[in-house]
């Protein structure tokens, strides 16, 4: 597999529809995530105000959310349309960095939050990719995931390559990247299973007794 192909023609997907993408995900409610991440940063010890980092923040929406609650929130994004309408928008430094290329400071950020972005990377690249997730984590540091859930199939859907995890596969890499489980859950909340397309998860870094800032 040519790993740059699904990377950059999934990215000029969403620079081509930034627009309608802002207009039809600007009102989702993804509060139980937030309060995912942000909850299990605080039992991991952290005080406030924590390093957020948004992987594939798009428009800024979760940006903004962080922001609003003082925390300081750093957006990560492909897009150079999101990357520049997310800090237009939110006033947050936001990253333009594509998964497969990051450069990301080593335990810079209590939390990180993935919603909706990690399932295009392909199954190939993904250990690499949290292994790079987990060295920019603090000790203690948390990683929350949302993602579509399916039978481990993989590939194209129109322009943009995803993987579609169920969860047994998604924790084997989880656990091969240096986290443990803190809980998971599927959404939207109160549906029948059959109902509950996204499989949301959040994980810890494993760390030896080292004191979080």
């Amino acid at each position: 597999m040519n790993i740059e192909d699904p990377t950059h023609r999934t990215v000029a997907h969403y620079e081509q529809s930034a627009v309608e993408f802002q207009q039809g995900t600007k009102d989702h409610d993804v509060t139980q995530n937030y309060a995912a991440l942000l909850d299990a940063i605080r039992d991991g010890g952290a005080t406030t105000p924590y390093t957020i980092l948004d992987v594939g923040c798009g428009p800024g929406r979760d940006l903004a959310y962080f922001g609003s609650l003082g925390h300081e929130a750093v957006g990560l994004d492909g897009s150079q349309a999101f990357v520049e309408q997310a800090q237009n928008d939110t006033g947050c430094k936001v990253l333009k960095q594509n998964f497969l290329n990051m450069d990301l400071p080593p335990g810079a950020f209590h939390g990180i939050f993935a919603n909706a972005s990690l399932f295009h990377v392909p199954s190939d690249n993904l250990s690499h990719v949290l292994n790079q997730l987990a060295e920019t984590l603090k000790p203690n540091g948390v990683l929350f995931s949302s993602n579509p859930r399916g039978n481990n199939q993989e590939g194209w859907q129109d322009e943009r390559y995803c993987v579609f995890h169920d969860y047994p596969a998604w924790a084997d890499f989880m656990v091969g990247a240096g986290f443990i489980e803190i809980h998971h859950y599927y959404r939207p909340e109160g549906l029948p299973r059959e109902q509950q397309p996204w499989l949301a998860s959040v994980w810890r870094k494993v760390s030896l007794n080292v004191a979080v800032e």
